[in-house]
């Protein structure tokens, strides 16, 4: 079976990973403010951050008073995650574990308040059996009336028309511009999937450089999702749109 290893992409990124925001700092504070609505509502005071990427999720929670465990699998961007943490003087509030899903349970030890899950991460799972394995797996780190909240981009609306050129950002930088866009590659499989083929061009006057780092992803759609959170046992199951990203979430009964 593919396992789709992103640790090679996510390494090479970790560094420039802030190119894809307009701002970084301004979206750990969106974040932040975005993510304590849902938590609030359900007593949160321990968060599992199951994919932290930088940490954009892990450290805007800290900064607000919670207790975080942030993991990932890519050792690039775990190193980025904790620099940034010392940054922004949260270090203290945030446990770093490296760790994909499947291999949670090895290294965090619930029950935790609510477990998030954002950034696109849980299409990286090609197969049925691994979506329902990490759901299960969330749902067994959660304590009776805990939140589940996954951030993701919902396919459903571009699987007709499969979009392939997908802009980014240009920053202007002192020494250089850095301009950032997608080519999104499509395989019928099944399952659909998509590669993300993410450039980064950065360069002043006539001379460019150019680097192109792929990265595939199942075609996920939150129908799908959201029958695998029910088979599992979730209750409570809620939608909402967020500019690209689909949030949902879900409750362990209690």
């Amino acid at each position: 079976m593919d396992n789709n290893d992103t640790n090679a992409f996510y390494d090479a990124v970790a560094d420039d990973y802030h190119l894809w925001y307009r701002d970084w700092d301004a979206e750990l504070e969106r974040e932040g403010l975005n993510l304590r609505r849902y938590l609030r509502e359900h007593g949160v005071r321990t968060v599992l951050d199951a994919s932290c990427g930088p940490g954009t999720q892990s450290i805007a929670l800290a900064a607000l008073g919670y207790q975080v465990t942030a993991a990932d699998p890519s050792g690039g961007l775990l190193a980025r995650a904790r620099q940034n943490a010392a940054d922004k003087g949260v270090s203290e509030r945030i446990t770093f574990v490296q760790s994909d899903f499947q291999s949670l349970p090895n290294h965090v030890s619930g029950p935790f308040d609510a477990v998030i899950t954002k950034g696109n991460a849980l299409p990286h799972l090609l197969h049925d059996d691994q979506i329902e394995e990490a759901m299960l797996i969330f749902y067994e780190l959660l304590r009776p009336g805990g939140l589940l909240l996954v951030g993701m981009r919902d396919f459903e609306p571009l699987l007709e028309d499969r979009p392939r050129f997908v802009p980014g950002r240009v920053h202007d930088e002192p020494q250089e511009q850095v301009i950032t866009f997608d080519i999104w590659d499509w395989d019928d499989g099944p399952p659909v999937t998509v590669t993300y083929n993410s450039f980064i061009v950065r360069g002043s006057g006539a001379s460019y450089r150019v680097a192109r780092h792929p990265v595939r992803l199942r075609a996920l759609t939150a129908a799908e999702v959201e029958v695998v959170m029910s088979e599992v046992g979730f209750t409570d199951i809620r939608l909402q749109r967020d500019r690209w990203e689909l949030v949902m979430t879900a409750v362990r009964p209690g």
